[in-house]
């Protein structure tokens, strides 16, 4: 695989349901969230290396706040 699709993560956000929020749990240093309205793709030799996977449960919901983002849903 050369490149995948990425979302960007920020600390600070407000709830909304293209947001997936994501802390500590998800490997991450403190509280954060996936802003599902801005996704990018990068070529994989950018990527310095993986966090975490996420679970099945917040997978649904990032899978869920995607589509509602991309006019799926």
């Amino acid at each position: 695989m050369s490149s995948v699709v990425c979302v960007l993560v920020r600390s600070s956000f407000r709830s909304h349901v293209a947001k997936v929020a994501h802390g500590p749990n998800e490997g991450l240093q403190h509280d954060s969230a996936a802003n599902c309205d801005t996704i990018v793709t990068l070529p994989t030799a950018v990527l310095a290396w993986r966090r975490r996977r996420l679970g099945p449960a917040k997978l649904a919901r990032l899978d869920r706040a995607l589509a509602i983002a991309l006019g799926l849903a």
